[in-house]
């Protein structure tokens, strides 16, 4: 189909805009921001018509389209320009590698796509973090005294008028207006680049929205990958660190335990020798009260920190020294009944 009209596609482009195709390719060729050096890809190209206004500013334009025949004018037309070079391509599949170009930009082409957000997603691939793609393409004007007579515009006066320049263009311009109806609005086809993987995505528009100029930006994600890993690498060290030494210091307390539980053992041993001294049951009772007070101070070790585990060792030493005190004046007790009993013996010896 576009094969048929390409001898006179830009003239029947500048009718049916009135002109305003030469306007709106001004601005789309600012957006882009072509310099010396720069490589840029232009889908869609046509005749190579907006490859030319680019390549004017010093940048190498490769001009791509799935058109022989409008490929085939291009070369024509621009045969001395060695900074354009047509090339066939896919946009769904683009025969390029990933970060080849700078910019890319595609007019009025990305309706006639078969999978227009694949086409997105292959400019986002081609061209390098940090670049550029800026799409013009006809649009939804807002204001609906606007939109009403383009609409009866684009069905009944459009296909005549290309029909009267060009016979085999008049289906082609059908199919134009058709496209543009199905076509979505500037927010859409705005969710359509961010969700391809731009940024930045912003549109403006021209001739009252008829049509809309896109930008977005490839994100710069090369070298925030690198700064990302390594903090992570330095967490996991940092973390291993602390629990070495915690079990360490888990294992000092353990010893600590076992020696303050050691400690009561040389207190309970007098206590056992205690109990074989005293013969009599009254230092009995004196034994038996002594271990309920000395249960008294175990039962607190647990409820006190482990400070305090070392003070009890200081208040059972003088708990000791009483124990060996109470067998003392035992021991004379035995004696006085001793004598007692020596003098209760001579008496009946004494009555003879």
């Amino acid at each position: 189909m576009f094969d048929e009209v390409s001898p006179r596609y830009d003239l029947i482009n500048d009718v049916l805009t009135v002109g305003n195709d030469r306007l709106w390719r001004v601005a789309t060729t600012k957006a882009i921001a072509p310099r010396k050096g720069m490589r840029v890809l232009d889908l869609a190209a046509g005749t190579g018509t907006s490859s030319a206004a680019i390549a004017a500013h010093g940048a190498h334009v490769v001009a791509a389209d799935f058109s022989e025949g409008m490929l085939a004018e291009g070369r024509r037309r621009h045969a001395g320009n060695d900074l354009i070079e047509f090339q066939w391509a896919d946009a769904t599949q683009l025969p390029f590698a990933d970060d080849e170009f700078d910019a890319a930009t595609i007019s009025y082409g990305l309706r006639n796509v078969n999978d227009p957000k694949a086409a997105l997603r292959e400019m986002r691939r081609v061209v390098k973090p940090g670049g550029r793609v800026v799409i013009a393409e006809f649009s939804t004007p807002p204001a609906a005294v606007v939109r009403g007579p383009y609409a009866f515009y684009g069905r009944h006066v459009l296909p005549r008028i290309a029909g009267a320049i060009n016979r085999d263009a008049a289906a082609a311009y059908r199919y134009l207006n058709e496209s543009i109806e199905a076509w979505p609005d500037q927010g859409e086809l705005a969710a359509w680049m961010r969700e391809a993987g731009f940024e930045r995505v912003a549109y403006r528009n021209l001739t009252f929205g008829i049509v809309a100029l896109h930008r977005g930006f490839v994100p710069r994600e090369a070298p925030k990958r690198p700064a990302a890993a390594k903090p992570a690498a330095a967490k996991k060290p940092a973390a291993a660190k602390p629990a070495a030494a915690k079990k360490p210091a888990a294992a000092k307390p353990a010893a600590a335990k076992v020696a303050a539980a050691a400690k009561p053992d040389p207190a309970a041993k007098p206590d056992a020798a205690a109990k074989p001294a005293a013969a009599k049951p009254a230092a009995a009772k004196s034994a038996a009260a002594k271990p309920t007070a000395a249960k008294k101070p175990a039962a607190a070790k647990p409820a006190a920190a482990k400070p305090a585990a070392a003070k009890k060792p200081a208040a059972a030493k003088p708990a000791a020294a009483p124990k060996p005190a109470a067998p003392k004046p035992a021991a004379p007790q035995p004696q006085a009944s001793t004598e007692a009993a020596g003098e209760t013996a001579p008496r009946p010896g004494d009555t003879p």
